[in-house]
């Protein structure tokens, strides 16, 4: 019951997400992984430092959809890789902002896909980097209401199956 509860709900926000994706409050602890991102690749230099915000913010919803996978949990493995495609929808929304940099920054005054698409001679791409992640995403969103629709309608035929064969 809980897992189709979490299928319904997964096909309801990535229906949103794909059809409509705006910032929201997922958003917020996305900004926390983000940051946190910078801190622990800011380590190998400036340029991994400043992608590290965008490698943070994909990094937690890759390892939680591996843990997943690894448990054989498919429909929480399939919530995980929607919170990848979400993320990398938001990554392009940062990445689209790169030119203009009106969206509020958080720790300075770099913007990071400014800096990065600067210095590899990409700026004037932005919005088409932005529409490649943004599709990316899309793809990932619905490839993991997917997953959860297969999963949970799969482990109800099987249960069905095992109620029936019980009670002949």
């Amino acid at each position: 019951m809980a897992q189709t509860l979490l299928t319904a709900g997964l096909v309801l926000y990535g229906v949103w997400l794909v059809l409509a994706y705006q910032w929201h409050f997922v958003d917020g602890a996305n900004l926390l992984f983000h940051e946190a991102g910078h801190v622990f690749f800011g380590v190998f230099g400036t340029t991994i430092g400043i992608l590290g915000g965008t490698l943070g913010q994909l990094v937690f919803p890759v390892a939680s959809l591996v843990h997943f996978l690894l448990r054989r949990s498919v429909v929480e493995a399939a919530a995980a890789a929607v919170w990848l495609g979400e993320n990398l929808m938001n990554v392009a929304l940062y990445v689209a902002d790169a030119r203009a940099r009106v969206l509020p920054r958080v720790g300075g005054e770099i913007h990071d896909w400014h800096w990065l698409l600067s210095r590899s001679g990409l700026l004037e791409h932005d919005a088409g980097v932005a529409r490649g992640f943004h599709a990316l995403g899309a793809l990932v969103v619905v490839a993991g209401v997917v997953a959860a629709v297969v999963a949970t309608g799969s482990r109800r035929r099987r249960a069905s199956q095992a109620a029936t064969g019980a009670g002949l």
